[in-house]
């Protein structure tokens, strides 16, 4: 982790975060607490839905380079510089309105008559029925074995029971992404045909821990509604000089490009053999895993040490002497500005829906903005994230702020309206909290609480969520962190926000939708469904009751009127299917 000029410590955190200022914040949506059923009086519904018209057949768009594999009805686009979210409108007198409220969580749904008639759904018109969107991540690092898993060695069902508590926990928070560490120095927490399996799972570089680390990891977060997002490192090679490399290791392979740089070893960036290797080994991924968005963090050429130069004296001179003209730092940004460039091109050509993101040092230069202090990223790790944000290469940016609000020289609102306003082409802004910092004094729970509400604030400048460092927080509910999560942060789920210049075409709406005996049920869904929504009618608006995975067909529920949405991997929702369940 890097050292602020005057304001970091130096190395302490160096090995541990996707880079060096994580702070907290999460985006706009509107809460509501639901009162629970024994304060409510229980009174029969009088059901007398009227039916709203259909909207017309609309012929199937098929699919483009920017969009999902599966055809889908076709829906208007949405301009991707305005925030994604719905707001809850009035229902009008179209449809019955409830006198009670859904179960709470952990309460039995309250008994009906044994034999109500069948209720089948009627559609609504695309975009009737929303909720506020909010990208809700935690990184889970691998190195030191800072979360994931708590220590080598451990057994498969050891490792795997981890894993699930934790993203257990993570439903239980509403939080909907995992950002996980797969690649932590040129080494695999997953089944790698080019590199050999890391220490941090078994103590031992290249032995197999027994499983597939990252197979799980999606097949559980896909139970649960999280997003997998593979996080990369693209060039340390090794954190420990005590640590034993085996022989399929990328330094054994390139040892003319691998430099002892400090106490860890680092890849050489400027050498293409390096490039392709690192292009390589993350493509591969996105083939072959249904992940759902490749993350990269602020290492890229190393935090820099003290009079130490970076050793790539040899490969620039092999440069200039191939007519290159750039100067050194130049060169050296051109060299991980053409590295973005190649993973943005070849993930988009390879799997259009996945997301391409990156979390750089939270100080883009010092004095930008205004009276801003601390290290340049630009001059010192040759990093440009302003160019990759304004030229469309990523689909969110995620800016470590891992400072407090109020002291200026790093303020956390002052860089975050900085990074917004650099965002002219709509991306997504999800700000990197140091939640690890929480101690209940300078850095308390109210702290986060306020750095969440300012990341909703710039919801119009599409600051549509955050990223917390790290999840051994969460893990351990220091200082009972849970609670602040569950009443304060994150009392209600939510979707992460969609990207339109991804896939802006809703699924097919959910068939079959009937209600009978409390129950609702409805037909499995094709491939392109991730999930559902389920929304209840709560006077003059609809409220997101549950999301729901892809594999649930049916839920009991109590009297009321409901609307169902399918969702695509990208977030995108159907048309609602409504229905009423009588008492």
């Amino acid at each position: 982790m890097p050292r602020l000029v005057s304001y970091f410590s130096p190395t302490s955190l160096r090995s541990s975060a996707p880079g060096a200022c994580r702070t907290l914040a999460a985006l706009c949506g509107l809460v509501m607490v639901l009162a629970p059923a024994s304060s409510l009086a229980r009174r029969p519904i009088v059901v007398d839905v009227v039916p709203v018209r259909s909207l017309p057949s609309q012929p199937l768009k098929p699919p483009t380079p920017t969009q999902s594999n599966h055809p889908r009805p076709n829906s208007p686009s949405r301009s991707p510089n305005a925030p994604v979210m719905v707001d809850t409108i009035p229902a009008g007198s179209k449809l019955p309105r409830p006198s009670v409220h859904p179960t709470p969580p952990g309460q039995p749904s309250l008994p009906t008559p044994p034999n109500p008639p069948v209720q089948p759904g009627i559609s609504l018109p695309q975009g009737a029925i929303g909720h506020q969107r909010e990208f809700r991540g935690i990184w889970v690092t691998a190195v030191n074995n800072i979360d994931w898993p708590s220590r080598p060695g451990l057994s498969a069902v050891q490792q795997q029971a981890e894993l699930v508590r934790l993203l257990d926990q993570m439903q239980a928070l509403n939080l909907n992404a995992l950002i996980l560490q797969v690649r932590p120095a040129s080494d695999a927490l997953y089944a790698s045909p080019y590199e050999p399996w890391s220490s941090w799972l078994t103590g031992t570089q290249g032995q197999s821990p027994g499983y597939d680390p990252l197979e799980f990891a999606i097949r559980e977060s896909r139970k649960r509604n999280i997003e997998v997002h593979a996080w990369f490192n693209p060039y340390r090679a090794q954190v420990s000089p005590t640590e034993t490399i085996a022989p399929n290791h990328i330094s054994q392979r390139y040892p003319q490009y691998t430099y002892r740089y400090g106490n860890q070893l680092w890849m050489d960036p400027g050498a293409k053999e390096v490039q392709d290797w690192t292009y390589t080994v993350i493509l591969d991924v996105v083939r072959r895993y249904d992940i759902d968005g490749v993350h990269l963090d602020d290492y890229f050429y190393p935090y820099p040490q003290s009079g130490v130069p970076f050793p790539d004296s040899q490969t620039y001179a092999a440069y200039r002497q191939a007519g290159g003209s750039l100067s050194l730092a130049d060169w050296r940004r051109d060299n991980v500005n053409q590295l973005v460039q190649r993973l943005a091109t070849g993930i988009r050509g390879t799997k259009p829906y996945v997301k391409f993101g990156i979390s750089p040092f939270g100080i883009y230069r010092p004095g930008q903005p205004a009276g801003i202090q601390g290290l340049d990223q630009y001059n010192a790790l040759y990093a440009d994230p302003k160019l990759w944000l304004q030229q469309g290469w990523v689909d969110y940016l995620a800016p470590q702020l891992y400072w407090r609000i109020d002291p200026p020289q790093q303020s956390y609102a002052t860089l975050l309206n900085w990074w917004s306003q650099q965002n002219s082409l709509g991306r997504h802004i999800y700000a990197g909290n140091y939640l690890s910092q929480l101690d209940g004094k300078a850095w308390g729970k109210t702290e986060f609480e306020r750095q969440v509400a300012l990341s909703r604030q710039k919801a119009a400048q599409n600051s549509l969520g955050n990223i917390f460092f790290s999840a051994k927080v969460l893990r351990d509910n220091r200082l009972g962190i849970h609670e602040t999560f569950k009443t304060s942060l994150y009392p209600s789920p939510a979707l992460p926000p969609t990207m339109p210049w991804l896939d802006n075409i809703p699924p097919a709406p959910p068939t079959g939708v009937q209600a009978r005996a409390g129950q609702l049920t409805w037909n499995a869904g094709n491939a392109d469904v991730r999930g559902w929504t389920l929304y209840r009618q709560q006077g003059p608006t609809w409220q997101l009751v549950q999301l729901l995975n892809a594999n649930t067909t049916s839920i009991p529920v109590l009297p009321g009127t409901y609307a169902l949405q399918a969702v695509d991997r990208l977030a995108n929702e159907s048309r609602p299917i409504v229905v009423t369940v009588a008492n």
